[in-house]
């Protein structure tokens, strides 16, 4: 038999990458061992506090905590377990926020070990996990995805599924579990630390903030992970169309980009491209814009372009535009509550047009009326089953495609009254998972690396409820500050498949912030110029300046950018 070339287990490239040594901030290089815990004053939730409070009462009210240089010889004395679960979507870094964690732990005590549960937090009910040891570690440093133990979206809540959590983790004799992830899963790891403490259990709960969406967010959490490299990602993407769009002039590109509960990804590749239009959520629903208005408001620009010659644009569209909307916002929080509440009689229904039906029998006059007005394509969408934490499937629902469909109508009659000289010829694109895993920016790779070791250091300090801090971000790595911030401090109620929960509250965009202020200020001149950006791909070896570059949101926020 002739010999066949061996396929090499991984690319040129992330050999390379496997190679790079993410900087630590200076005040975790020593290692647990030479870290204090400076305490600040007690905290209180973003709001509805008395209810927060009565729902947390073993860990509401914990002071902010910041890491200091100190001496601290106990933290390494006695060998610990930890075991790490992925919960929710995947972001770019979480294999360093592993390694960190390993890295952490192993500076402490050589004998520290690292379990990680498979499969999100299915793994910790179901017993499955694997010890993730430095060996193992070394071919997943600084690459993309989950891959190493996998990820998923069950949630911890109901009374049995805590007990069994409980059960696991005290039979395999655990000490600490660090669960990555976003505001629903960060939320999970609050309920499980207040229920440890509930249940006299000293196993600590961490959480690291992971999400592309970048709506994890306050004073002391600055940026969640993997929002730096997906919107890098999607912004090569959208700068190669805007590239196209000025090379062929003869089509208009809508572009749908994740971001189910808030449009910052939207608004970041706006910054890096500079696309003709852009449709930001939070600024739909403060002016209370209806359907029809965002479709004038398109079709003024089209029109207005058309009658310079240039039949042709960039457009884009966050994921979850739809939610923003005033009356489709209602149409939906009613829809949730209808499907919750009618679930088991809409489990024997077999068609899609009968479930609608349906509902729409069960809707109020005005939202039945909105239902019925929609397009079938998306009146179904809209019908779907929600995720695990009770959300309509935004990413499922063809927002652009309704915008178009809209704006033919529109259009149409702006010709027949003379209003509209042109032609629009329309392309969709839809740039989601594109963005999930790849390979991390040095950004994400460094600040992926921190949020880990840091919450090693905040498990071996025994802080539970916390969730891991590493700010002061536009500065150089060795220069940010780490510690923790309470979970209950971010929380507020709201409403979840028909019932009040508490929940961390999402940072939104702020019409009020400086990102947003700073787009505002030059989208007249995007929507009739040709000024588009072409950031390219990400760069991962060359001049600081390329490598290094901090996302413009952050940057607009923490003021070193104008």
């Amino acid at each position: 038999m002739a010999k066949t070339n061996k396929t090499p287990t991984c690319s040129v490239l992330q050999q390379h990458r496997c190679k790079f040594k993410p900087v630590l901030p200076e005040i975790l290089k020593k290692g647990a061992c030479f870290v204090k815990t400076k305490t600040g004053k007690a905290t209180q939730s973003v709001a509805d506090q008395a209810t927060v409070k009565k729902i947390f009462p073993n860990t509401y009210g914990m002071p902010e905590i910041t890491f200091v240089k100190g001496s601290n010889p106990a933290i390494g004395k006695k060998a610990i377990k930890m075991a790490v679960v992925l919960s929710g979507g995947q972001a770019p870094g979480g294999h360093n926020v592993i390694a960190g964690l390993l890295d952490g732990l192993k500076k402490a005590n050589a004998k520290n070990k690292l379990y990680g549960f498979l499969g999100g937090p299915s793994g910790i009910l179901e017993a499955k996990w694997k010890e993730i040891t430095p060996k193992l570690m070394e071919a997943y440093r600084n690459t993309g995805g989950f891959d190493l133990i996998q990820s998923g979206r069950t949630k911890i809540e109901t009374e049995e599924q805590l007990a069994q959590a409980l059960e696991t983790l005290k039979k395999n004799k655990v000490d600490a579990l660090v669960i990555v992830g976003g505001d629903d899963s960060n939320t999970n790891a609050g309920v499980l630390a207040e229920y440890f403490k509930k249940n006299g259990s000293n196993i600590n709960v961490i959480g690291v903030p992971k999400t592309i969406d970048g709506d994890l967010k306050n004073d002391k959490i600055e940026t969640s992970f993997g929002f730096d490299t997906a919107t890098k990602i999607y912004a090569e993407l959208v700068g190669n169309i805007c590239r196209d769009v000025n090379s062929a002039q003869k089509y208009w590109h809508f572009v749908r980009l994740m971001g189910r509960s808030a449009s910052h990804i939207t608004l970041e590749v706006a910054h890096k491209t500079h696309p003709n239009i852009t449709l930001v959520g939070e600024e739909v629903l403060a002016k209370k814009m209806t359907l029809k208005q965002i479709i004038d408001y398109l079709a003024d620009i089209i029109a207005a372009r058309a009658k310079n010659g240039k039949n042709f644009g960039v457009v884009l569209v966050p994921e979850g535009l739809i939610e923003f909307i005033p009356e489709m916002k209602a149409l939906i929080a009613a829809l949730n509550d209808l499907l919750a509440d009618h679930e088991a009689e809409l489990s024997k229904m077999n068609s899609i047009v009968e479930k609608k039906d349906f509902i729409i029998s069960k809707l109020p006059a005005k939202l039945a009326a909105l239902m019925k007005s929609l397009p079938a394509g998306i009146a179904s969408q809209l019908m779907l089953d929600r995720d695990p934490h009770g959300n309509v499937q935004v990413s499922l629902i063809e927002t652009e495609k309704l915008l178009i469909e809209m704006l033919r109508t529109k259009l149409a009659d702006m010709k027949k009254a003379k209003k509209f000289v042109g032609k629009f010829n329309s392309i969709t694109h839809f740039f989601g998972y594109e963005g999930r895993c790849g390979a991390p920016s040095t950004f994400d790779a460094n600040y992926t690396y921190a949020l880990g070791y840091n919450a090693a250091v905040l498990a071996l300090n025994g802080c539970s409820g916390y969730l891991s801090s590493v700010r002061k971000l536009t500065r150089k790595p060795q220069a940010w500050e780490c510690g923790g911030v309470p979970l209950t401090m971010m929380m507020n109620i709201e409403r979840r498949k028909g019932k009040e929960k508490p929940v961390i509250r999402k940072a939104l965009v702020e019409l009020n912030g400086e990102p947003f202020k700073q787009f505002a200020k030059k989208r007249e001149l995007w929507a009739m110029s040709e000024s588009y950006f072409f950031p390219g791909p990400i760069q991962l070896f060359g001049p600081a300046e390329v490598t290094d570059m901090v996302t413009c949101t952050l940057a607009f926020e923490r003021g070193s950018k104008k």
